[in-house]
């Protein structure tokens, strides 16, 4: 009898790790992979794709689509100057409402053209923005995706020190829209600006197309532009909207790209 334990124990000892892996490999069989996904990207120039003749400008749309997965694909539609209203007229927004699927993202930031009253062809009244800010989210939950809401990006604007708001009329109606619909949002504006104050007034420079005469061939005679973003820019401003996906908890965070280990 003793012996025949000693057999059994021995049995066990010895087909144990190979019992484990099996395990382990009906386990992973049996969770299905995660189905791909698009994350759409609409909105005006501090998100965009830049040409290589406009560097060392960046949108943050750029760094973005590194922080994901294999499964999410971030596809930035994102373009220079539109408003909600031209990004309607110009037909931007319907291949992505024809092309969104179950499951997809669209991240909506615009404000910085639908509020400038001095160029007309892009202008949208506070009432015509909100409307069309519906209209994204209706037609993305038609399709079984998820909208979010961004307020805009904030531009760099110091007094005394201290960083101003450059949206005052039409972030609120964003966060307003998001309450009324019920969608996700992300006050970027209010969180950009903490990061313009955490730099300070001179150093805050470093996120934006700040560059002297002669330091960059794009930029012969310089530049100052308190509005588009420096690849630092755009990296950071990508960061703090990673942080928020994950304070919310959205389930795109379970699909953020995580370390090789080595």
């Amino acid at each position: 009898m003793i012996i025949i334990k000693q057999s059994i124990a021995h049995m066990v000892t010895k087909f144990t790790p190979y019992l484990i892996a099996l395990l382990a490999l009906l386990m992973t069989a049996s969770v299905p992979s995660p189905r791909p996904i698009t994350v759409y990207l609409i909105g005006d120039s501090t998100i965009a794709n830049k040409l290589t003749s406009a560097y060392p400008e960046t949108g943050w749309g750029m760094p973005f689509k590194f922080f994901f997965d294999s499964t999410v694909t971030v596809d930035n539609r994102a373009k220079n100057g539109r408003s909600t209203r031209t990004f309607l007229s110009e037909n931007l927004w319907q291949p992505v409402a024809d092309a969104l699927k179950e499951g997809d993202y669209v991240f909506i930031q615009f404000g910085h053209n639908d509020e400038s009253k001095e160029k007309v062809d892009r202008y949208t009244a506070p009432d015509a923005y909100k409307q069309n800010l519906v209209r994204f989210i209706t037609e993305t939950r038609a399709r079984k995706a998820t909208p979010i809401l961004l307020t805009p990006v904030s531009r760099r604007k110091f007094v005394d020190g201290k960083v101003i708001e450059t949206h005052p009329a039409y972030s609120p109606l964003v966060i307003e829209v998001a309450k009324s619909q019920g969608v996700s949002l992300i006050d970027l504006d209010a969180k950009s600006r903490e990061l313009y104050q955490s730099f300070g007034e001179e150093s805050s420079k470093l996120l934006f197309l700040h560059l002297k005469p002669g330091e960059h061939p794009n930029y012969p005679d310089g530049k100052e532009d308190n509005t588009h973003f420096s690849e630092l820019g755009a990296r950071k401003i990508a960061q703090i909207i990673l942080a928020e996906i994950k304070a919310q908890k959205l389930a795109l965070a379970e699909r953020i790209t995580k370390p090789v280990k080595k």
